[in-house]
């Protein structure tokens, strides 16, 4: 009778390494091979012939008998690259989605393998202490004039946005409901938010201009007789444009309302000596996100809640004695719990923490100052074409334009259209009434000949839906 086969090797360990090496050159071909099978920065034929094409290649997804490590790295990894929206492609520009750097991919590769859990220091020992220093110096650049800044790892801005109110209801328990108090022009997490958590309504500011209205907020904040919470935005997702974070922060000071700053998007640019002034305020925050799987180039996720005092997250302690046991603690092991309100989580900070290390600040500021110079080339372009017509001058890296004379049915048809045959990723956002084509561009590699190319495609696909209504504006 023959011996029973080696059980399939493991990515840690001293033997890992080596079994790692031999699967990562197939992955890495093919990720090549399927890129090279991809005519653009998506796969042409739409929904239903992108989910054929990899049901082929899944099939049989179970069987009763493996095909080997290799033969379904080649045959799924092959497929998921050929049938990708790729952010590294320069027409790949409807969200905020990232093309990753290649260092913060290869260090989540090593996260995978050793494969910590951030729930307690015995699963994670380097890890957490890795954590600790990551987001104590993210803190610090986020609020330099506070004694004790801290800040937790989140899945993104969702997340963060979630406890940022969880904390701020929590603060004002025993002062009657949490009024969240929101601009128009806010993240949707916000108000989902406050649904989760059981908050009232939340009060919607006007923004006609695309940030939050100073005045109005006034108005809101003055009938309010209930503890608030403001949340405003740097960077919002439709536009990327920033509040007025001064005006806000003080109307927050004299009505004595909290103030949380979404800045997900925008947050990136403390690094750049070039922009960051136009986050004047962002210090005088309670809470902030951040979100650095946006202008931080970081692998999803890679979310920031960051706090000017460590005590403001004393309602996530938690208590679970196979994880923190109270004579632990006291022994000096490190309690993870209250860093989250997951149990299991990714050491998702070693990726961060290897780009800040590689980058330094100035590698960090000269991506930004990159991403946002594109934005502005290709915002140079439209307003120079008689074909195309600019929504406004970008504030970061989104750009709202659209065909002269086009009605919000082409807008559609157009950007639908770009899809299917695999040409051109890009967003559609509502603003001043219209529909308009959203590009957001967070590849620092893109060229003035890409954006060229991508207007190209944009006006060579334009067939108006209704060229009878085309004569007038």
């Amino acid at each position: 009778m023959p011996p029973p086969a080696a059980p399939a090797p493991l990515a840690g360990g001293p033997a890992g390494p080596a079994a790692l090496r031999p699967l990562l050159d197939t992955v890495l071909t093919a990720l090549t091979t399927g890129a090279r099978d991809r005519p653009g920065p998506l796969p042409a034929g739409g929904p239903a012939h992108t989910a054929a094409q990899l049901h082929r290649a899944a099939h049989p997804l179970l069987p009763a008998t493996g095909s080997g490590p290799h033969e379904a790295l080649r045959a799924l990894v092959h497929a998921l690259a050929a049938g990708a929206a790729d952010p590294a492609h320069p027409h790949c520009t409807a969200h905020l989605h990232c093309p990753p750097l290649a260092v913060a991919a290869a260090a989540d590769l090593a996260a995978s393998a050793l494969n910590p859990s951030m729930d307690s220091w015995d699963q994670a020992p380097a890890a957490s202490a890795l954590e600790d220093a990551l987001t104590r110096t993210l803190a610090a650049e986020i609020f330099p004039h506070a004694a004790h800044p801290d800040a937790l790892i989140t899945t993104g801005g969702t997340e963060s946005n979630q406890l940022a109110l969880l904390l701020a209801r929590e603060k004002h328990a025993h002062h009657g409901p949490l009024q969240l108090v929101v601009g128009a022009n806010a993240h949707h997490s916000l108000t989902r938010a406050a649904w989760l958590l059981g908050l009232p309504e939340p009060v919607v500011v006007p923004a006609p201009s695309g940030t939050l209205d100073p005045a109005a907020l006034d108005q809101a904040l003055t009938h309010l007789h209930r503890p608030a919470l403001v949340a405003a935005t740097a960077g919002t997702t439709d536009t990327g444009q920033i509040d007025p974070l001064p005006d806000i922060v003080d109307l927050c000071r004299h009505h004595r309302a909290g103030l949380h700053i979404d800045a997900a998007y925008g947050g990136p640019l403390l690094f750049s000596p070039t922009h960051r002034h136009l986050l004047t305020g962002l210090d005088r925050a309670d809470t902030l996100t951040l979100d650095l799987h946006k202008l931080g180039w970081q692998p999803v996720a890679a979310g920031i809640l960051a706090v000017p005092d460590t005590t403001a997250l004393a309602p996530l302690a938690h208590q679970a004695d196979y994880l923190n046991a109270d004579d632990d603690t006291d022994a000096g092991l490190p309690d993870l719990l209250g860093r989250s309100l997951r149990t299991t989580r990714r050491p998702d900070a070693l990726k961060i923490a290897v780009t800040l290390k590689a980058l330094g600040r100035d590698g960090l500021a000269d991506l930004v100052d990159r991403t946002l110079a594109a934005a502005r080339h290709l915002s140079d372009l439209i307003e120079k074409h008689p074909g195309l017509e600019l929504h406004d001058r970008p504030t970061l890296t989104t750009v709202l334009f659209r065909p002269t004379r086009a009605t919000d049915d082409d807008i559609a048809h157009l950007r639908r259209r770009l899809l299917q045959q695999g040409r051109a990723v890009l967003g559609r956002t509502r603003a001043a009434g219209r529909l308009w084509l959203k590009a957001t561009l967070l590849n620092p590699h893109t060229t003035p000949d890409d954006l060229e190319n991508l207007l190209d495609h944009v006006l060579s696909h334009h067939t108006p839906a209704h060229p009878e209504r085309h004569t007038h504006r």
